[in-house]
């Protein structure tokens, strides 16, 4: 099973830009699709994005779509999320999800590994 760890978070102005980190140890990274989810203060943990095993296929939520770019680096066990004009409502804390398991991948319970996430505030 694969653990993983997540860096990059920190507090940011509106508009402004992050870029998340999820590095990937103990298994065979490239043979997994790897997701990006966050929780909000009070809310249930959502889905944010995906990349597939290849770093070809990607997705989004609506919300993200032309602002976020999730990308990978095999060779770094490595998996990115690029956050540009970033708005008060994308606070949270984000995490890295791999292993999917089958069904649909916004899902929570798709996904077997999580790592113990990283807080993103934007201030207004």
């Amino acid at each position: 099973q694969v653990q993983l760890v997540e860096s990059g978070g920190g507090l940011v102005q509106a508009g402004g830009s992050l870029r998340l980190s999820c590095a990937a140890s103990g298994d065979t990274f490239s043979k997994y699709a790897m997701a990006w989810f966050r929780q909000a203060p009070g809310k249930e943990r959502e889905f944010v994005a995906r990349v597939s095993s290849g770093g070809i296929g990607t997705y989004y939520i609506n919300s993200v779509k032309g602002r976020f770019t999730i990308g990978r680096d095999n060779a770094k066990n490595t998996v990115y999320l690029q956050m540009n004009s970033l708005k008060p409502e994308d606070t949270a804390v984000y995490y890295c999800a791999a292993g999917f398991t089958g069904g649909s991948f916004s899902t929570i319970s798709s996904w077997r590994s999580w790592g113990q996430g990283t807080q993103v505030t934007v201030s207004s």
